[in-house]
This record gives C-alpha cells, structure tokens and sequence, in this order.
C-alpha cells in the first residue's frame, strides 16, 4: 500500500507511483476558481455561482472532519442554471455572497417567457459550528408579476477526504434510508467504522415540494417584490427546531464577531499602496479563517481543501512568520502540538517518543487504518521547529510560564534528536521511513522526487537535509536561552556548544565552494547531493551560516530568481521542472523564509527584491490570495505568473509570507524585557512610499509607528504609544 503524503497530492507524483491514495490530475482548481468557507473542524467549496457540482477531481463539496457531508447542491430556475454575474467573499470571510440572474428562459413551446436580467437572485452562505447557512433573495426587475420554480437538488455521498483526493476502497459503509418531513431531509450514512453520519437539510418556508434529493419553490413575485429563502444544512443533527431566518442572521452576527475577535490582539499594517493593502487584508482574513480554536488556544490547519487539519510544519513555520504580528498564534501552536506529542514507538504512524505530529485525521478512513495519519509523525523537521519556535516565542512574548509548562515537551523533543534522528551518530539528524507505508521523504519537500542528486539520480536514506541542520542549531540556541531563563546555566552553556560544534560541522560538510551554495542534503552513504536548491537559504533563516557565507548563498539563490520569487530548483539541475510540485515551483512561505534569511545576514535589498515579486504577482492572484504555490517559469512582461493546477488556496504559510516579509524589510525586532521596538536599516520595496503598523505590541505597551520613505533612507516615526516603550532605529 502506497500512502498519500501531504506533498503527493500532485500531478508528477501520480506519474510515480500507482498506489491507491492519489490526488488524480483531471482537473486543475484554476478551472474551478472555487470559492471556499471555513469555520472550526467545517470547510465548505462552492463553485462560482454557489453551487456544489462534485465530480471526478473536484473539490466541491461541505467537508466536516475530513468527511464530506454534501456532495451535491445545484440552484435552478424553470429548469435553467441562473447566470453569474459576481461572487466573492466578504473581507473579513464571514460568508460568500453570489449574486445571480436569470437566462432568457422559454416555455415548452420556445417561446420566451422572461427576458435575460429581469430577477436578480442573491445567494449569502456563511458557516458556523458546523452548519452550512443560506438566504437566496429573488427580487423580480421585470414590470410584470413573475411565477418562478425554483428548484435546489443535493446529495450526500459522505466520502472520506482521501476518496475525494483519489483513493478507491474496496468496501464502504452503508447509506440508511433518508428522513423527510415537511420541511427537512436527514440523509445518512453508517460508515465501516460503525459510525453514523448524517447530514440533514432544513428549509424555511417549508418548499412546495420536498423529496430525498430535491427541493422545489413555486414563488410568486410582484414587480419590484423580493422575497427571501433559508436552509440550514447541518453535519450530524442540527440545532433543535428554530427558526432557519433568526439562526441565519445570529450565525452570521457570530462569525463575523469571532473572526474579529480571533484577530484583536494582533497588529494592522496600512501602506502607501492600495493594492498591497487589499493584498495584506486578504491574507490577514485568511490566517483567521483558516485558525481553530482548541483546548490549548488558536491553530491554524494548513489549507483548503486538500489540508484543513492539524499539521505540525505547517502550523510552527505560520507561527514563525506571524509571532511579530499576533504572538497568541504561536502559543496555541506550541499548546496543541505539545498535547500530541508522540510518547511510544508506533511504526505504522512513524511514532517515537519526544516526535512532534506531522498530520493528524478523523475520517473514516483514518479511524480504521486504511490511511496512517490518524496521528501521523513522518516528518523529520518539526520537532526541532517546534523547540525552535518555543524559543523564538519567550524572545518574542517573555512569557517565561508557558515555557515552563512546555519545558518537559521541550526536554523531550531534544531527546528525539538525539536519540531518534541522528541515526548513525554522525552528527546529522537524518529521516528513514519506519516501514514502506511510510513518507518516503519525510522534510517540507516531501513528494518523491525532491531529493537527488546532480545527475537526477533519487537519493536513498538515510537523508540529512540542509534545512534540517539548520533547524537542529537553532533549537539548540533556542533551548539554550530557555535554559538560561529556567535558571540552569550549565544545560544552557551546553547546549550553546553542542551548536557550535554542528555549525562548524554543518559548514564543512555542507558548504559547496563549486556550487556557491549549501548542498541539498547528504544521502545514506554520506554523499552530498551538489544540487542548487531554495533549501540552502533557510541555513540563512535558521542562523547556522556562517556571515561569510552569505553573500554566496543569496547571490546563489538569487540566479534562480524567476521575476515572480525564487524557483526550488535552480533551471540549471537535472530535475528543474517548473511545472513540478518541489522541482522548479515557487512557494511563497519558501521564499518568505528566504527573504528573512537574507534580512538576518543584512541583505535587505534582496529581500525586498523578493517581496516586490511576490506582491506583483499576488496582483494576478484571485482575491489577491498568494496560493500555496504557482510554476516557474520566467516573468514575461506584462504578464502574470503560471497557476500551479492543484495548489491549495487559502494555505497557512502562504497566507503568512507577506507578514513575514514585511517584518524582514522593516529590520523590525521586538524586546519585551528592554520594552523596546528595533527598526535596524529598514527598507522600503519599490512599490511603497509609507508603512504604518497599529497596536504593535510590546510587554504591556504598544506602540503606533510609521516609516516613510526620505530620499535612500527611511524614516520611522512614533504616531501613538501606551505604557513604558521605546523605539530604536539603527543606519
């Protein structure tokens, strides 16, 4: 059996191996355009008009805990499909609001009845607590009264996620006999997990006609006349009895309330460009909608539609590029990824004690095995991101407590490193796979090509990854100042060493004179991959390069510069595809954390040369969205970039690299125990005069500051502060 890794929901992967668990590439999302809702454990995909017409590789549908709850949800009037004439979210993404009109439409005999444009149909769906909500408005244009039928036909096919992305089952669950009344339908399903899944329909007015799998209207409108409809559709039973107007309109109150409310602790960043702006506000709204509230604080599942679940990664790297911003973010990243924390050796899930989760599902599929990710470890990075991030969390916050509840996790995850992933004793932590159902690449790279070497030749385990050394020193450094704060100086002065050691190793070991550059990785005989690679610049985000490495490295990366963001694959190597997952792509978390490193290491021109291609091109980008990735191919004037066909969009990180690359040109540091806000050589893309950034917080102070463009510097100035804070700008 062949499992589908987060990365092999790809088009190349499907070429590599025939296993069951595979994303088909019949259909590229860019033809879809979907419009997408979330809310908690509930994502929901409609197509342009509102609609959900799932078919083969398509990812439309109400999805609630990695099953899908409706399958099918087609509006007609008089037997003809309403014309679009918008759709969109709100800003704030408390709900999708479609606005439709009619065809010419005909009588039996041809003749027209009702000219084009004469009823206007607004649709406004919206989520909440796992129930689907929806108004439909019908106002009749036309000087004459109208009788229109309106019909809504739906089904419910309760797959698991991972049928919807390709994979067959040889046996299913049984569909029970539907419930009707006059006004609601209850369709369901007792999965092989002896499980009972329901998804039940309400309407209010109760329809003309209702049966399993169909809902008709016959609605007589004055000229001028509007008159309203709302269903709630609910994933297991629904509220009990009330009335759908009323629960449509709290719902709504109460999205909108919770997505402010999840984002009040956090900055706002307004600029001098006012695309970039409808670019930032999109992507702030993103992170919120696609954050859930668990019992430890707020986690942000890693995309829709194919990742709208718990990814270790994912999650600490969006922590990462947001802890400037809203450092509560990265709190109930390090919460729920403590209390997952594997404990035991469990090879089918890639287990060990002190590992941190990579990917955890509550399908059917995964309940019963069929897939391991129920509680999934296969990644070799995020255990020492996640030490990593505790540490940049205390530097960040000085929340000395919640590192002191987490420092047991800590402790053991530094133990998984030590005992777990440098499995050779050589000083480099390595992935294998525990068993062949396993992730045969086990870093952010992970389809199964996205290792080899210069020759294209695919590199066999045990691997150690550039990034992941990288990642080990700076948990290291990071579990050294904790330490330090906890009062134990002899662990942290140990710590400090172990590092040292490895970076002076990593170096030697890693560094490429020829290639300019840091290897990919070494494979399972100790051979260096000479592949010039985007991994090589998280050494620079990680801290591990040494400072007279730098300038190589980013010159390096910068010649696989696409115009657009720089490629994961330089043109020159064997591999490059542009069009491939990990191969030739651009990722615009990847290129975020690149431009950190370069901002670490002062090359702030080249960061900013990369924020400047990742905005120009979110400006070719739906709702102004960056997706998880797109292809890279050379910039070509006055045209965009080259959509990848099955990118997931919102994606966490990709959502969060314009706040990340903001924080980098800016040189903005934060010091909660000095209260003091750092600008060190900040620098302004091309494409901004002026950055303001609004309740920025610091300690129990916060502070108000614009930087604004004078000549080659940049000016920063304090607009508003409250409480004890001070402001420091270095040349």
């Amino acid at each position: 059996m062949t499992i589908l890794s987060k990365a092999s929901a790809e088009a190349e992967i499907a070429a590599l191996d025939t296993g069951p668990i595979l994303v088909p590439a019949e259909t590229s999302l860019q033809e879809h355009r979907p419009r997408a809702l979330k809310h908690g454990d509930t994502f929901a995909v409609y197509d342009h008009n509102g609609d959900i017409l799932a078919g083969a590789g398509s990812p439309e549908g109400l999805f609630h805990a990695d099953t899908r709850y409706l399958s099918r949800l087609q509006l007609s009037i008089n037997n003809a499909r309403p014309m679009l004439l918008s759709s969109g979210l709100r800003d704030d993404n408390a709900a999708l609001i479609c606005d439709l009109s009619n065809p010419d439409l005909h009588d039996s005999t041809g003749r027209c009845v009702l000219k084009h444009d004469q009823l206007h149909i607004r649709r406004v769906r919206l989520l909440w607590d796992a129930v689907a909500y929806e108004r439909i408005a019908l106002k009749n244009f036309d000087q004459a009264p109208l009788r229109i039928r309106l019909a809504l036909t739906f089904a419910a096919d309760f797959a698991d996620i991972f049928e919807v992305r390709g994979a067959t089952r040889a046996r299913r669950g049984r569909h029970e006999k539907e419930k009707l009344s006059a006004d609601s339908v209850t369709l369901a399903y007792t999965g092989l997990d002896d499980r009972l899944r329901e998804t039940q329909l309400r309407f209010e007015p109760a329809p003309t006609t209702l049966k399993s799998h169909f809902a008709e209207y016959l609605i007589d409108l004055a000229p001028g006349e509007t008159k309203a409809l709302f269903i709630e559709i609910g994933c297991d039973p629904l509220p009990p009895v009330q009335s759908a107007r009323r629960a449509f309109f709290r719902a709504f109150v109460n999205a909108r309330r919770s997505l402010r409310a999840s984002s009040s602790l956090a900055a706002s960043i307004d600029t001098s460009n006012e695309i970039l702006n409808e670019a930032m506000r999109r992507s702030v709204s993103d992170l919120y909608m696609l954050c859930t509230q668990t019992p430890e604080g707020l986690f942000p599942y890693a995309g829709i539609p194919w990742f709208s679940t718990a990814f270790g990664r994912d999650s600490i790297i969006t922590a990462l590029q947001t802890l400037w911003f809203d450092p509560s973010i990265a709190r109930g990243v390090l919460g729920h990824l403590a209390a997952n924390q594997a404990t035991e050796i469990d090879l089918h899930a890639d287990a060990e004690p002190g590992k941190i989760l990579h990917e955890l599902r509550r399908g059917e599929m995964a309940e019963l095995g069929e897939v391991p990710f129920r509680r999934y470890y296969g990644s070799v990075d995020s255990t020492p991101l996640f030490v990593m991030l505790a540490g940049a969390y205390l530097e960040r916050t000085d929340d000395i407590e919640t590192l002191r509840e987490l420092w047991l996790n800590i402790e053991a995850a530094l133990n998984w490193i030590d005992e777990y992933g440098d499995r050779d004793r050589d000083g480099f932590v390595e992935y294998f796979r525990q068993t062949d159902e396993g992730l045969a690449n086990q870093g952010w790279k992970d389809s199964q090509d996205s290792i080899s070497h210069a020759d294209g030749a695919l590199a066999q385990g045990p691997i150690a990854l550039v990034e992941v050394q990288a990642y080990v020193y700076a948990a290291w450094r990071a579990a050294a100042d904790i330490s330090r704060r906890l009062g134990d100086d002899t662990r942290a002065k140990h710590l400090d060493t172990r590092a040292e050691a490895l970076r002076r190793r990593f170096d030697t070991h890693f560094y490429d004179e020829a290639l300019g550059t840091y290897v990919l990785a070494l494979d399972g005989e100790k051979r260096p991959c000479r592949v010039r690679s985007s991994n090589a610049g998280h050494a620079l985000f990680a801290g591990i390069a040494f400072p007279e490495r730098a300038a190589t490295v980013a010159s390096t990366l910068m010649g696989s510069f696409s115009g657009f963001g720089i490629r994961t694959l330089a043109t020159s190597e064997a591999r490059y595809n542009p069009m491939s997952y990990h191969n030739g792509s651009i990722w615009p978390h990847d290129n975020a954390l690149i431009a950190a490193g370069f901002a670490r290491y002062g090359l702030r021109q080249q960061a900013a040369q990369i924020f400047e291609g990742l905005f120009e091109a979110s400006t070719y980008m739906d709702l102004r969205r960056l997706p998880e990735l797109f292809c890279g191919f050379p910039r070509q004037r006055g045209a965009g970039p080259v959509f990848y066909p099955v990118a997931c969009s919102p994606q966490a990180w990709a959502t969060a690299a314009p706040i990340l690359m903001m924080q980098s040109c800016l040189g903005l540091r934060i010091d909660p125990r000095g209260k003091r806000v750092s600008f060190e050589r900040p620098t302004l893309p091309s494409f901004l005069d002026e950055v303001v950034v609004r309740g920025l917080s610091v300690a129990d102070a916060s502070v108000d500051v614009s930087l604004m463009r004078s000549g080659q510097d940049v000016l920063v100035q304090v607009i508003r502060r409250s409480g004890d804070c001070e402001i420091v700008t270095t040349a």
